[in-house]
């Protein structure tokens, strides 16, 4: 499997930061960037299937949902977005929100989003350094504040706001209501040992994560020299422009 650097996109949202240390050393004075992505740099490179990104969050970000795949296409997209997230840092007191407490039905969903009461029917739980969470296309969800994430996701990045917490952005009612599954979300089974240093994640239709355990005071390298394209010119740091967004 060929190697290539990456090129290096950042996203300015009102829930960012203003330092990405040690996570990245782009200099991002300015509004607070809230993510970075991970982009192919070759102009003849196929756009893969999925996205990486960095997540980095001073404040919560909207409830919101991803549509799937058949509502995606519906609406001319070619996919819709599943996604998980791999916490790699988070402040004490840190959550995320996955699902909801109890199952709504679609008029009760809009009643929820008109009014706000979504904000407290999600179902929060805490997360620490090393969590790994699933989500799929459909289930309601929401990031805390103080988390340092990295996401695998469905290249789509069309979100349905529920709730903004009085940002004054738009709020996407019907296609929220069309998309969800407006209930708690199913159990998720634990992480799968492969080998003595490979464990399996997460392992969906779309993408499968892995972590490798590598024995304290090792040293390894990865030798990618044979396989960079020399037409590769290595990171770079460009602004993603907020579509639906976040």
């Amino acid at each position: 499997m060929a190697i290539e650097h990456a090129a290096v996109q950042f996203a300015r949202k009102p829930w960012g930061v203003g330092d990405l240390h040690p996570w990245s050393s782009i200099d991002v004075a300015g509004d607070p960037v809230g993510e970075l992505w991970f982009q192919r740099t070759h102009k003849h490179a196929a756009i893969p299937a999925l996205l990486l990104k960095l997540l980095f969050t001073s404040e919560p970000l909207s409830i919101q949902v991803h549509p799937g795949d058949e509502f995606a296409r519906s609406i001319g997209l070619p996919n819709g977005k599943t996604e998980a997230w791999y916490i790699l840092a988070a402040a004490p007191g840190a959550r995320v929100a996955l699902g909801l407490k109890r199952r709504l039905t679609p008029q009760a969903l809009r009643a929820a989003i008109r009014d706000g009461s979504i904000a407290h029917l999600a179902q929060w739980r805490p997360v620490a350094k090393g969590d790994i969470i699933f989500v799929p296309a459909g289930t309601i969800h929401a990031i805390g504040a103080g988390i340092v994430l990295a996401e695998i996701q469905q290249r789509n990045d069309t979100t349905f706001r529920l709730f903004d917490y009085g940002r004054q952005r738009e709020l996407h009612e019907e296609c929220a209501v069309a998309v969800s599954d407006a209930g708690p979300v199913q159990a998720q089974s634990g992480p799968r040992r492969l080998t003595a240093a490979r464990t399996a994640l997460i392992t969906s239709q779309h993408f499968v994560i892995e972590r490798i355990d590598l024995p304290a005071n090792s040293n390894w390298a990865l030798n990618a020299a044979g396989n960079l394209d020399p037409c590769d010119r290595g990171p770079g740091a460009d602004r993603v422009d907020e579509h639906v967004g976040r």
